[in-house]
């Protein structure tokens, strides 16, 4: 069975060589073509020796063909999975930073809030690109498997605007799988449920064992639980008030609503610092930085470890793999992905990305009809949703006007700032991020005027209430298997360390 998988991006080697382990573990996919590319050629170097050491010694022919040119990985592809973050960690930093100085506290800023509306425009010009040329030169019909955040504006943007179908993926629906398993003292396989909702923002909506409906038994469970009652305070809370459990992790969870992150002398009693999920300043930003400089550092001693086994057995819980599998083979997959709404939930707007539950098998990709979210849920959703679609209008468009409007309708930006603070807001992160925002050439060239001409509200060197410093690669060192691991994870928060109340 051979046929073109195109990894856009793959640098990134927590998503790069994660899947293509996945991949490879099917044993119909023994003859199949790989491209890798990415824009930084070293991190694209790493990477592909690294991958093509995992397969040699799993005894595949398999020959990665390793580009910086785009169009040529793209080429003749049925499929491109899309890993990217662009701007990198120096975008990255300003999507935190900036904010910071307004007072605006984000644990990770990819989704949304002020960084992760920035990281949309940023990846959405990027993403019409990437649509464009697979229009044009890849296999027709070819399926963009996207794993990039902000998950549903980047997804909402190719569909819409870039003319190919893509399919969004996201751990976050697993997760918390595991988390209810756990507190209800059951094995995952025995719980049924279904989520929908908006990628992060998605709920719980059924819960059942043997039949039974466990729904209205989680508060306690989560309530009595030793860890989660330390540092999931933010879901549970959402779930004492809304009826049902989130997703998404306690710090991502706090930057998309308005109620726990916007006094900065209580922030702390809403979090944890045992992980970066829990809620940190920054957090992901931290652990991000630390992972690339000890894979930049440790790398050829990564070489030396063993090769990952291609087992079924080894598999991770990464929707893509199982997704291609049941399309080129015909087995059933029943995961949950984001996708267009079209009807899916009945009271979200037609156009959102919802993530919803999904089944794969040889005649494509079905998406069941879920009907209504409990109406509390509908309206966290439907806020987000105002959001997402300025910002993907604004990113495809260039109008400067939809994103600081996208910025006045987020629930956080909008609790912590007036529309004259969030004016300048977004002119300082368009100046600090021109490069990687060709359609705002003009509303950049007048945000750098503006903010020469001075008389600008003052802002302030914050370091966030729940700052922690980041590594040195010799602070590293100290823990190399913890360091290893946090580089090498595509899921940065599977593995938590045990609870560390903030103060």
């Amino acid at each position: 069975m051979s046929f073109k998988i195109a990894f856009i991006g793959a640098g990134s080697i927590g998503f790069t060589r994660t899947l293509m382990r996945d991949l490879l573990s099917v044993s119909e996919f023994k003859d199949v073509e790989v491209a890798f590319t990415d824009i930084n050629a070293a991190n694209l170097g790493m990477v592909t020796q690294l991958c093509q050491r995992d397969i040699d010694a799993n005894g595949l022919g398999i020959r990665i063909h390793s580009t910086l040119d785009r169009r040529e990985a793209l080429r003749g592809a049925s499929y491109a999975i899309c890993v990217v973050r662009i701007g990198g960690l120096e975008a990255f930093k300003t999507d935190i930073d900036i904010p910071l100085s307004y007072g605006v506290d984000q644990c990770v800023g990819d989704t949304l809030c002020s960084g992760g509306i920035m990281y949309g425009q940023r990846g959405i010009s990027a993403i019409l690109d990437f649509c464009k040329d697979i229009r044009e030169v890849a296999a027709p019909d070819c399926l963009l498997l996207n794993y990039a955040n902000p998950m549903a504006m980047l997804t909402w943007a190719a569909n819409q605007f870039g003319g190919v179908r893509t399919v969004g993926l996201c751990h976050g629906v697993q997760g918390g799988h595991r988390q209810i398993a756990r507190v209800l003292g059951l094995d995952k396989k025995d719980v049924d449920i279904v989520a929908a909702g908006l990628n992060h923002q998605t709920w719980f909506v059924q819960v059942k064992h043997q039949g039974e409906d466990m729904t209205g038994k989680l508060l306690d469970a989560f309530e009595r639980d030793p860890e989660y009652s330390r540092t999931e305070k933010v879901r549970i809370d959402m779930l004492r008030r809304f009826g049902y459990y989130s997703t998404e992790s306690n710090g991502h969870l706090s930057e998309y609503v308005p109620w726990y992150r916007k006094r900065a002398a209580d922030i702390g009693k809403w979090i944890d610092l045992g992980c970066w999920i829990n809620g940190e300043t920054g957090g992901y930003l931290r652990v991000c930085t630390e992972g690339r400089s000890w894979f930049e550092t440790d790398f050829p001693n990564w070489l030396k470890e063993p090769a990952l086994v291609f087992a079924q057995e080894n598999r991770s819980e990464e929707h893509g793999s199982y997704i291609i599998e049941g399309l080129r083979t015909g087995r059933v997959y029943r995961g949950h992905f984001n996708v267009v709404n079209n009807g899916c939930i009945t009271n979200l707007p037609d156009d959102a990305i919802v993530e919803v539950p999904g089944y794969v098998d040889r005649n494509g990709i079905s998406i069941p009809k879920v009907g209504d979210l409990p109406l509390g849920c509908a309206a966290v959703c439907n806020a987000t949703v105002s959001v997402q679609r300025l910002a993907v209008r604004a990113a495809v468009s260039g109008d400067d006007l939809l994103l600081r409007q996208a910025m006045m309708m987020d629930p956080l930006t909008g609790a912590m700032l007036d529309p004259p603070e969030i004016w300048q807001l977004v002119d300082e992160m368009l100046a600090a991020q021109a490069t990687w925002l060709p359609q705002y050439a003009t509303a950049i060239a007048a945000a750098k005027a503006r903010l020469a001409a001075g008389k600008l509200i003052p802002t302030r060197e914050y370091a966030g209430a729940a700052r922690l410093a980041t590594k040195s690669v010799d602070d590293m060192k100290r823990d190399r298997a913890a360091a290893r691991a946090n580089a090498g994870a595509a899921d940065k928060a599977k593995k938590r360390p045990a609870a560390a109340t903030a103060s």
